[in-house]
């Protein structure tokens, strides 16, 4: 039996619900062999309200683990959090030679609990290295604002004009995550393929329990891809994955409770709805 082969570039949450936790137990649950690529470690402080720190990977160790990762003929890889500019170059110039296609990028700019940009200079590196390897760009409401110039993001209306100025960064298929902050009665996302706009709505969860939540639906849109699926297809059963994910959230401890990841294979999915708008 041969498993498709699917490679995380991202950082490694301690904590174990974000980063390349979520991405490689989120490969898992789709059948692929995933392996990683470390650019950062982020720690959390149990003495100072779990406040993250952040501790790059050293380049040229950054480097070797592409070249192993490359070495093996990946067939599907995202990104996640590249914490420097020098990082995101490499890593960007790595997936332009390897040929790959099917390429998701995550534009982490934030960590979960954390209400600023990590790193506001990285965007026009993301914008110049990432975008155009891009098959699919997933940011949420803060990153996609950033990426498009938009600032904050509050309607549909805003996430479509944002996705529009993203795409003409690159990006083949733009995905915009909704979250609290979107002003709609429903769990929204948008995907933009250049042409049309489809909104993908699901109840919402009445829960704080989703850490994790955005790593893991750019993760398994990467292993669909992997997998055979159209962009479409990866994006819409992506988005169910997780949405069965956040709905069995559950406490780590006092600070944060990330998705469930083997949701999806145990207990009843939610129905997306797809609207073209």
């Amino acid at each position: 039996m041969t498993l498709k082969k699917t490679l995380t570039i991202a950082g490694s949450d301690t904590s174990g619900g974000a980063g390349i936790q979520a991405d490689l137990k989120t490969f898992q649950e789709h059948g692929t062999y995933g392996m990683n690529a470390l650019t950062v470690i982020v720690t959390m402080d149990p003495e100072n309200g779990w406040s993250h720190g952040i501790h790059p990977i050293a380049l040229d160790t950054v480097d070797a683990q592409l070249k192993t990762a490359f070495s093996t003929g990946v067939d599907a890889l995202k990104t996640g959090m590249l914490p420097t500019v020098d990082i995101i170059e490499m890593a960007g110039k790595a997936i332009a030679d390897s040929g790959i296609k099917d390429v998701v990028i995550d534009p982490v700019m934030a960590c979960k609990g954390e209400d600023e940009v990590l790193f506001p200079e990285n965007v026009d590196a993301m914008i110049k290295y990432l975008l155009p390897n891009a098959k699919v760009v997933t940011p949420n409401l803060v990153e996609a604002g950033q990426l498009s110039g938009k600032g904050t993001l509050q309607t549909v209306e805003d996430m479509q004009a944002a996705a529009e100025k993203i795409h003409a960064h690159g990006a083949e298929f733009v995905v915009i995550k909704g979250g609290k902050q979107l002003k709609h009665d429903k769990a929204a996302d948008l995907l933009f393929d250049g042409q049309k706009h489809y909104l993908l709505t699901s109840e919402k969860t009445d829960t704080s329990y989703n850490h994790g939540a955005g790593c893991t639906f750019a993760a398994a849109i990467t292993a669909n891809l992997a997998n055979g699926q159209s962009v479409k297809d990866a994006v819409l059963n992506g988005k169910i994955f997780v949405a069965t994910a956040i709905q069995h959230g559950w406490k780590l401890n006092e600070y944060v409770g990330p998705v469930m990841h083997g949701a999806a294979s145990k207990f009843t999915k939610p129905k997306v709805e797809v609207t073209e708008l």
